[in-house]
């Protein structure tokens, strides 16, 4: 009997309600009516990729996998490094599971992943992070091996323009690295990670023209995935899971807390707005916020801080739908960290990080957090993410409606084979041919 095979592709930002438009394409017709469907999945809080895509990988949710933001939690700045880095996740993933299995494992650009050492085959969604910053250090810095690099990055590397992720030449790049992956090294786990349709929706909006051709190229590089494992001779005996990790809402403004938490003595400049001190900060994850205290065993500091945020969400002209104490959230969402208080947007704001005025800022569409919509929002509002699976694990025409996103890695394991204990999903069995 021949080894199953698993290759995830995740389709950033793609929702149940593209199903519409991508079911009348043929790979995904096709797809649909072979396969099995889980409608829409509840992502984890905040909806935002990196910490969702943690969740996928792992079962987990936040509270335990340790990621909760795209970026790290540095404070006093406007922007941060993001969690490139497979070091950042706390507990096992399906990769550590497939290895111990004796599986052989491969990424390219699923978010965290930076030198796993669990994955053999590893191109990871890791940028440069200056100007002269040279594309090949970035990619083996971050866990590219030399034969992944010989074999599959230079080969691709032409097509990403300049040092910027671009969509959707970035994600042209992903899906050629990966069609090349299983042609080369026909692993057994394969984790895919194209951003274009949420690229998309930043700049153009939820439903668009924009977004139907980056659907179009999902269609295609869905494809040229499968095509890959029948070049191969895997085909036969691959899982395909086709899903997305979050959806989005689109948005009116952006506004920064931390002008407000500096009116009231908060946060320290000097004269000319450079930071100095805090006692407190917000830390943008677009639609949601983490606010951080300095020393949160200080209770004036604690009851002031939550006085001032709860009087701005009563306000109802600062962006802030609910206020979260760090033991509320953590029982609603699993979510739980270093933070203090959790903001929660209004459904047509979204939080930056600034500290200097103007309070309210207009749409940026080079910042995903800024662009004409953008996620981190609390997992039941706004449209949803989706799951298509097919292949010899998965029943035909079985559909599910709802589930929550944690479950999608126990039952990717229930169909490999493979052992992941003390997870907080569990296996979506209906799809499954047990």
């Amino acid at each position: 009997m021949s080894r199953k095979k698993l290759i995830i592709i995740s389709h950033d930002a793609l929702v149940y309600d593209d199903l519409a438009y991508l079911g009348k394409l043929p790979v995904f017709k096709s797809l649909l009516e072979n396969g099995a469907r889980v409608n829409t999945l509840r992502s984890i809080y905040p909806t935002i990729t990196y910490p969702v895509h943690v969740s996928i990988i792992t079962g987990v949710y936040p509270n335990r996998h340790g990621v909760i933001n795209n970026e790290l939690p540095e404070i006093g700045v406007l922007s941060s490094p993001w969690h490139w880095f497979s070091s950042s996740i706390k507990v096992p993933t399906l990769f550590t599971a497939a290895k111990n299995a004796g599986l052989t494992t491969a990424a390219v650009f699923w978010p965290v992943t930076g030198n796993d050492p669990d994955i053999d085959y590893l191109i990871d969604e890791y940028w440069s992070q200056s100007e002269d910053d040279n594309l090949e250090d970035v990619f083996r810095r971050s866990g590219s091996n030399e034969e992944v690099m010989e074999r599959v990055v230079k080969k691709n590397l032409h097509m990403l323009k300049g040092n910027e992720r671009k969509h959707p030449e970035a994600d042209e790049f992903v899906i050629a690295c990966a069609c090349d992956i299983i042609r080369e090294f026909k692993p057994d786990v394969l984790a895919i990670h194209p951003a274009a349709i949420d690229g998309a929706r930043h700049s153009s909006g939820l439903f668009s023209e924009k977004v139907n051709r980056s659907l179009d190229n999902t269609e295609r590089w869905t494809g040229m995935i499968i095509q890959a494992t029948k070049d191969a001779g895997t085909y036969e005996d691959t899982n395909f899971v086709i899903m997305s990790d979050h959806g989005q809402l689109e948005i009116k403004r952006i506004i920064n807390p931390n002008v407000i938490l500096r009116d009231n003595g908060l946060i320290i400049t000097d004269a000319e707005g450079n930071f100095l001190d805090w006692q407190a900060f917000c830390k943008s994850a677009a639609l949601s916020a983490h606010v951080y205290l300095k020393d949160p065993s200080c209770k004036e500091i604690y009851n002031r801080t939550y006085e001032l945020l709860c009087y701005m969400r009563d306000e109802g002209i600062y962006g802030i739908s609910e206020v979260f104490t760090r033991e509320e959230i953590n029982e609603k969402e699993h979510l739980d960290g270093d933070f203090s208080f959790v903001l929660e947007t209004d459904g047509y704001t979204s939080f930056g990080n600034d500290w200097r005025r103007p309070l309210v800022r207009q749409l940026d569409i080079s910042d995903y957090r800024f662009g004409r919509a953008t996620h981190g929002h609390l997992p039941d509002k706004g449209p949803q993410p989706t799951l298509i699976a097919a292949g010899p694990s998965f029943k035909k025409n079985a559909v599910v409606e709802h589930r929550p996103i944690v479950d999608v890695t126990p039952t990717l394991a229930t169909a490999l084979g493979l052992q992941m204990d003390n997870i907080d999903g569990t296996p979506i069995t209906e799809i499954l041919n047990l």
